[in-house]
């Protein structure tokens, strides 16, 4: 098992980087979790504003989600990448990972009023983006608009160094994370496209984040723009520069297994 050290400095780590550098050993445990917790965003809450904790998992918990909204734990498995990786989330992302709380028990709320049963198409987009979900931010509206077309070569390729000068790829999902230690053919994540002003692009990388996960946080939670899978657009990961050295040849984005062309109409916020 590899140290959460050695991933600091690849590609798609960056909101999680300094966190990771943290960790030259193995996975810490729920105590060291929380004690980084603290100490990082010491405010963190549940969307129902119980203090978040991580702990082991409970024998007899109730579902996922209402167990840390009733009480702000976060079942957390010892030596486990995939929640290591979700405890880091909460640590950069914690407004937002919040909303998505808030909205699970709103959703479910909202379905057992109206004699629904099930989760839902909501409740399992919201899954979906927590897993696998990534804010894709850019100072350049074509560029932007190109990747929620699925343009995959003109935007990674034919304009690379625009893209590489004026768009972050800021990941929220813990799975994708997990899933980058070892990238594989076809892994892809559900994207929200977000236009800056340029001058965000000057921020520190922390305050980029930090102003990134209020305004998703946010985003989530408008009641103008509901969302659901039609908020999400598929964003093939291996296409980024950088993330794999096949994506140095303008051949590899041709490959329409991996970088298919658009079915539905691009979300662009």
């Amino acid at each position: 098992m590899s140290a959460p050290a050695s991933l600091a400095g690849r590609p798609l780590y960056e909101p999680i980087a300094p966190l990771l550098a943290r960790f030259a050993g193995g996975l810490p445990d729920a105590a060291a979790l929380c004690a980084l917790l603290r100490e990082v965003v010491p405010g963190a809450a549940s969307g129902s504003g119980r203090p978040i904790r991580f702990v082991p998992p409970p024998a007899d918990a109730p579902a996922y989600e209402q167990h840390i909204d009733a009480t702000g734990e976060v079942p957390t498995r010892p030596d486990d990448w995939h929640d290591f990786f979700n405890a880091l989330a909460w640590c950069v992302w914690p407004r937002s990972k919040a909303a998505c709380n808030a909205l699970h028990l709103a959703e479910q709320s909202a379905r057992e009023a109206a004699g629904l049963a099930g989760r839902g198409p909501r409740r399992d987009a919201l899954t979906q983006f927590d897993e696998c979900g990534i804010l894709v931010v850019s100072a350049d509206p074509e560029v932007s608009a190109l990747l929620a077309a699925h343009a995959w070569e003109v935007a990674f390729w034919q304009r690379r160094d625009r893209l590489l000068a004026t768009t972050r790829f800021l990941v929220f999902g813990h799975g994708s994370w997990d899933q980058l230690r070892a990238p594989f053919f076809g892994l892809c994540a559900k994207a929200i496209h977000r236009v800056v002003d340029p001058a965000w692009l000057a921020l520190s990388p922390a305050d980029r984040q930090a102003e990134a996960d209020a305004w998703l946080a946010a985003h989530l939670a408008d009641p103008a723009q509901p969302f659901g899978k039609a908020s999400l657009a598929p964003l093939p990961l291996l296409g980024i520069p950088g993330v794999t050295p096949a994506s140095e040849h303008a051949d590899y984005y041709r490959d329409t297994r991996q970088f298919r062309p658009r079915r539905n109409p691009p979300v662009v916020a």
